[in-house]
C-alpha cells in the first residue's frame, strides 16, 4: 500500500534519523536516497561524488537549485524515541533528517509537475556541511553549473512551528576554528615551582580571550569567541608539560575577522611568555557569512507567505555557520529559517524536531521553484 506523502516522508526521516552517518561517510544514506529518488523515476547527475546526490526535474534552459545537507553529528542521543540512533556517538543533531525529508518530498512533488515547470530544477543533497568542506566539494563537481539562482533552509529549534525568516545581506556569520597549544614545563603536582604551570597558563588566556569580543573590537559588533576544548595532562598528580585549547570565533565583519587571528596571537604570546611558557596558534579559515542576495529573499518571503507562513524579515543576523555560503558566492539564492519548535537547540543531544514542519516545508518549496524560474525565464 503507497503511503500519503506526508506520512511515507517522516517514516524516511526516521529511518534516516536512525542510521546516521558522519561527514564524508555518508555512505548508506547515499544509498538510502539515491534509492529512494530512483524509485521515483527522477534522473541523478553522474558528478562522480564519493557521497551525497544531485537530482534533476524539468526541461528546459532556465535552472535553479535547491539544497539539503546530510551529514550527522558526533553526539551520543540521549531522546528515547522508538527512531533514535542505532549508531553508537552519532547523531542527527542539527536536522539534516529533516532537511532531506524535506527536499525528497519537493523532488516528489516536483517530478508530478515535470512537463508543466517553465525550466529545471537541481536538488542538492549536499554531504559534509558539518565540517563545511561539502559545498566546495559539489561546486567542484560541476553542481552548480548552468544554475541562476539557489535556495536552502535550515530549522530553526527557536522559532515556533508555521514560521519562516530570512534577511537580505548578512544572515549567518563566518566561522573559524582555532587551536592552541601551551607549553609549559611538567613538574611533580606537590613541587609546582620546580615547573612551569601549564594548566594555569592556558586558563589565564581562556580569560583573556573574552576580552577581544568586549576590550578590543566594538560592542556595535557582532564577535562571538568560544572556547569549546581544554585538553590537559592524564594524571592527578603531575602538572602536564602541554594543554591544548580549541574553539570558534563568529564575525559578520569581514575587516575584523582578518584581524583576530593577529589579536589571539599577540595576546597568548604575551601571556604565555610571562609565565616563562610558550603558545603557538593554529587558525582554519571556515565558510564566510551567508549573503543573501535582496530580490531572492523577496521573493522567498512573499512565497512563504503565500504558503501559510507567518514569515517576516529577521531583525539581525545570526551566529551560526552555513557551508550555504560557498553556493552565494557563486550565483545569487537565498537560505531560510523554519520552526521546527525544539526544546533543546541544535547540536544538542536532546535536539527533538517537530516533524510536523515537515508537510508545510514541502509545500512551499514546491510552490517557490516554479515562481523562482519564473522570474529566471523573465530575466
Amino acid at each position: 500500500m503507497t503511503l500519503p506523502l506526508t506520512e511515507q516522508l517522516v517514516q524516511w526521516r526516521r529511518e534516516l534519523h536512525e542510521h546516521p552517518e558522519l561527514s564524508n561517510h555518508e555512505f548508506a544514506t547515499t544509498e538510502r536516497l539515491s534509492r529512494w529518488l530512483t524509485e521515483a523515476g527522477i534522473r541523478l547527475l553522474p558528478l562522480g561524488l564519493k557521497t551525497g546526490v544531485v537530482a534533476e526535474m524539468g526541461h528546459g534552459e532556465a535552472l535553479i537549485a535547491l539544497r539539503a545537507d546530510i551529514d550527522a553529528l558526533p553526539i551520543e542521543e540521549i531522546i528515547d524515541r522508538p527512531w533514535r540512533s542505532r549508531q553508537p556517538g552519532v547523531m542527527h543533531a542539527c536536522g539534516h533528517d529533516v532537511h532531506s525529508a524535506v527536499m525528497l518530498g519537493v523532488a516528489l512533488q516536483l517530478k508530478q509537475q515535470e512537463s508543466t515547470l517553465p525550466g529545471r530544477v537541481r536538488i542538492l543533497f549536499q554531504p559534509a556541511e558539518e565540517t563545511f568542506d561539502g559545498a566546495q566539494q559539489l561546486i567542484a563537481a560541476g553542481a552548480l553549473e548552468g544554475v541562476k539562482a539557489i535556495f536552502g533552509l535550515h530549522n530553526a529549534p527557536d522559532l515556533p512551528l508555521g514560521t519562516l525568516r530570512s534577511r537580505p545581506g548578512a544572515f549567518y556569520a563566518n566561522v573559524d576554528r582555532f587551536v592552541i597549544r601551551v607549553a609549559g614545563k611538567g613538574a611533580h603536582a606537590a613541587r609546582p615551582q620546580e615547573g612551569i604551570d601549564s594548566i594555569v597558563v592556558a586558563s589565564h588566556i581562556v580569560t583573556a580571550l573574552q576580552t577581544l569580543p568586549s576590550r578590543v573590537f566594538s560592542s556595535l559588533e557582532t564577535v562571538v569567541l568560544s572556547v569549546t576544548r581544554f585538553t590537559a595532562g592524564n594524571t592527578w598528580n603531575v602538572l602536564p608539560q602541554t594543554v591544548e585549547l580549541e574553539g570558534t570565533v563568529r564575525t559578520h565583519n569581514s575587516a575584523i575577522r582578518e584581524q583576530i587571528p593577529h589579536r589571539i596571537r599577540a595576546l597568548i604570546q604575551g601571556i604565555a611568555g610571562g609565565f616563562g611558557a610558550t603558545a603557538e596558534l593554529a587558525w582554519t579559515a571556515g565558510p564566510p557569512a551567508l549573503i543573501n542576495t535582496p530580490p531572492w529573499v523577496e521573493v522567498a518571503l512573499d512565497v512563504a507567505r503565500e504558503s501559510g507562513y507567518l514569515a517576516e524579515q529577521a531583525e539581525t543576523p545570526q551566529m551560526g555557520g552555513e557551508d550555504f555560503a560557498f553556493y552565494l558566492q557563486q550565483v545569487p539564492g537565498a537560505f531560510v529559517s523554519i520552526g521546527s519548535a525544539s526544546e533543546y537547540g541544535l547540536h544538542h543531544a536532546a535536539f527533538d524536531p517537530d516533524e510536523a514542519l515537515i508537510g508545510p516545508a514541502v509545500a512551499y518549496f514546491t510552490r517557490l521553484v516554479p515562481r523562482a524560474l519564473q522570474r529566471v525565464v523573465a530575466q
